[in-house]
């Protein structure tokens, strides 16, 4: 086994260390820009102080016309919804037809939708909240320093220096989208919940390892324990060095590690923070699995239990199977060229061929290209109501062509293949639904167990205590004792 190799950076006093061994990450330099000085002592925590000059400066609208938006872009680019965004997150953060076309071309109701006015009340709910959330995040001073330890989780430190520059680089692109310029000190309350998001997911994946660790060792002496720790972290770096290195290097366009890790800085990471962050998610993956039955068993009675106390989600309207033709007005310079044309189909699907034939080469709806063959739709749902009381009427006896149906937008031949009336969709057609539904329902009860066992084995302090269930503010330490001997 080579031994560990040293490659020095040409753009920076700084070097990249690989372990062949064990795939270990590491950097030898002398302290360059956003380096972060290693072996903090945990340092007098700042206060989360009102700050009222900021205040009077400010008026709430420059945060709402600003910062808002500039929130927005942020939800929307990770995928996180505003309210999941503001809760404490965890260490497990993660037959009706729908989107039917109606026949007319116009989109039929995919499901009632809320009333305007309870709408409106949600989105001034939603705003609200985001309002408050980006004034609350005003009053709050960060800490400059970025050997600020921020987080302790078990035996494990976070620093303000390995979250910000990922903030940093993650609100750059932020104001790059953003329409209109954003001014310095407006967007300080973005950084702050955006921190306060990554320290969130940071916090629950190190309790996710240090319960893993906890699981495999905590019986065995302080110094076996820690040998023990070590060698699966040890296992997790060899297995990022043979999976991750090689895609960050087909991704990244080369096999240089010094220029992969310059390429990772420029967006506010490193080999060292992925390797980190690969670690931690690997053994909590580990302790997940330990825990928690990915593929509960459901027997049919509990199938059948939740089917019979939910009988209201199994309930539907009367629907139908239809084929149809149609030819629409604005196709045709009068309406009398367009029933011209209805005719010779409806002819044409009587005495000449099938119906989807004629569909395929002639009609002019949605569906056309599927033979103009519509699955299982509920009363009341189309666009069309000429066209939905015709499908519905009992008097057009199935498997019949009906004669020319007109509406405002077109005229239209239907040929009605099943009807069903309202009622219980048999249990057999939705047991592997509830199925999964109940399966997801063990699981996430799986999890909650293990989180609440979590909470109880890994003590937590945290910059914002808050946002963590059961967590502990940092300590207040008179000065940084490493500092103070120097």
């Amino acid at each position: 086994m080579p031994a560990c190799q040293e490659m020095p950076n040409r753009d920076c006093p700084r070097t990249v260390r690989v372990c062949p061994r064990s795939g270990e990450v590491t950097h030898k330099a002398s302290v360059a820009r956003g380096d972060v000085v290693s072996r903090p002592a945990i340092v007098s925590r700042p206060a989360i102080v009102s700050r009222p000059d900021v205040a009077r400066r400010r008026r709430s609208t420059d945060i709402g016309f600003v910062a808002a938006p500039l929130l927005a872009v942020w939800l929307v680019a990770t995928a996180i919804p505003f309210a999941h965004a503001q809760s404490p997150a965890g260490p497990f953060s993660s037959g009706r037809p729908t989107g039917r076309p109606a026949a007319t071309g116009r989109p039929a109701a995919t499901g009632r939708p809320a009333p305007t006015a309870q709408r409106q009340a949600a989105g001034e709910n939603r705003n609200a909240a985001m309002q408050d959330a980006l004034e609350a995040a005003a009053e709050i001073e960060l800490p400059s320093d970025p050997a600020t330890v921020i987080a302790v989780v078990g035996q494990s430190r976070i620093l303000l220096g390995d979250l910000m520059p990922k903030v940093d680089a993650q609100l750059s692109q932020m104001i790059e989208r953003s329409p209109q310029p954003v001014p310095k000190d407006q967007i300080e309350p973005v950084k702050v919940m955006m921190l306060r998001g990554l320290l969130r997911q940071t916090i629950s994946n190190k309790m996710m390892r240090e319960s893993f660790l906890l699981e495999q060792v905590a019986t065995q002496a302080a110094d076996k324990r820690r040998e023990a720790a070590e060698t699966m972290a040890s296992r997790a770096r060899q297995m990022f060095s043979e999976t991750r290195i090689p895609e960050l290097q087909e991704k990244l366009g080369t096999q240089d590690l010094n220029e992969i890790d310059s390429k990772l800085r420029e967006q506010g990471s490193s080999l060292q923070s992925l390797q980190s962050d690969f670690i931690d998610q690997m053994l909590g993956m580990l302790y997940r699995r330990s825990k928690v039955d990915p593929s509960p068993k459901v027997s049919l009675a509990e199938i059948y239990e939740h089917y019979t106390a939910h009988p209201d989600r199994y309930h539907h309207g009367a629907r139908a199977r239809w084929e149809q033709l149609t030819v629409r007005f604005e196709n045709f310079p009068t309406r009398d060229a367009a029933k011209a044309a209805i005719w010779e189909m409806l002819q044409e699907a009587r005495f000449g061929g099938s119906m989807r034939s004629v569909a395929r080469e002639k009609s002019q709806e949605p569906f056309a290209k599927r033979g103009g063959v519509h699955g299982w739709t509920t009363e009341g749902s189309l666009a069309s109501e000429p066209l939905d009381r015709a499908i519905f009427d009992s008097d057009l006896p199935l498997n019949e062509i009906s004669d020319v149906i007109a509406d405002d937008d077109a005229f239209h031949v239907i040929r009605v293949l099943e009807r069903e009336p309202a009622g219980l969709t048999p249990v057999a057609d939705v047991q592997e639904k509830i199925r999964e539904k109940i399966k997801q329902k063990k699981i996430a009860e799986a999890e909650d167990r293990v989180l609440e066992e979590i909470q109880d084995r890994v003590p937590v302090w945290s910059f914002f205590p808050d946002d963590i269930p059961g967590a502990m503010p940092l300590p207040r330490v008179a000065g940084r004792p490493d500092a103070t001997r120097r």
